[in-house]
């Protein structure tokens, strides 16, 4: 494992793994093998403001992505909660933004994701909240995500998906934290994470 006070070349250099698998096995890479990692496949969905979001929009930021529906009356508010205070911590740091996928995107509109923006105070040049395709985003969310406790659901998988988990993805696409969102002080994990990948070479 290359670390700081390891002789290596400090391109090299990570304090956070990455994770190539959905039991999260944490993995630091050793030499130039960024290119074999991991990473967040494809994606176009249309966002609270009818605006199309791909993976290219996120190309270079460091971004949260977590998966929720509007009218969850359990975990997801509270995740929305414990986020508004990334979004608060990073408001004018364009370098960090969040994705958050609707699981239930037949109900979801476009007009039901701009009303849940305006009630939780959600920037939304920030914060996308999209709708789409649901094997899309169900198939995004399983493989390319990790993000259910169980692993090995097929890709056209008709059961439903509510998870907890927050991901942490680096400019480049890679996985590089999971987090229990309904927990606070796993926000504060996330924003020194975050802060970490920021000073990453």
């Amino acid at each position: 494992m290359c670390t700081i006070t390891a002789n290596c070349s400090k391109e090299h250099v990570s304090e956070l793994p990455y994770y190539n698998s959905p039991d999260f096995t944490p993995h630091w890479l050793n030499g130039n093998e960024s290119e074999s990692i991991h990473k967040v496949a494809s994606f176009s969905f249309t966002s609270q403001d009818g605006e199309i979001v791909t993976d290219k929009s996120l190309s270079g930021k460091i971004y949260l992505a977590n998966f929720f529906f509007t009218t969850c009356p359990g975990i997801c508010p509270t995740m929305t909660k414990n986020l508004l205070k990334v979004q608060e911590k990073f408001n004018k740091d364009n370098e960090v933004q969040l994705i958050s996928y609707s699981v239930m995107p037949w109900v979801d509109s476009v007009s039901n994701l701009k009303n849940y923006e305006k009630a939780f105070n959600i920037s939304g040049r920030k914060w996308h909240l999209v709708t789409g395709s649901t094997k899309e985003i169900y198939e995004l969310a399983r493989k390319s995500y990790f993000a259910e406790e169980e692993a090995g659901f097929n890709s056209d998988s008709t059961e439903f998906l509510h998870t907890e988990h927050i991901l942490l993805v680096d400019k480049k696409g890679h996985l590089r934290g999971v987090y229990n969102g309904t927990l606070p002080l796993e926000i504060e994990r996330i924003i020194d994470d975050i802060n970490i990948l920021k000073k990453e070479l």
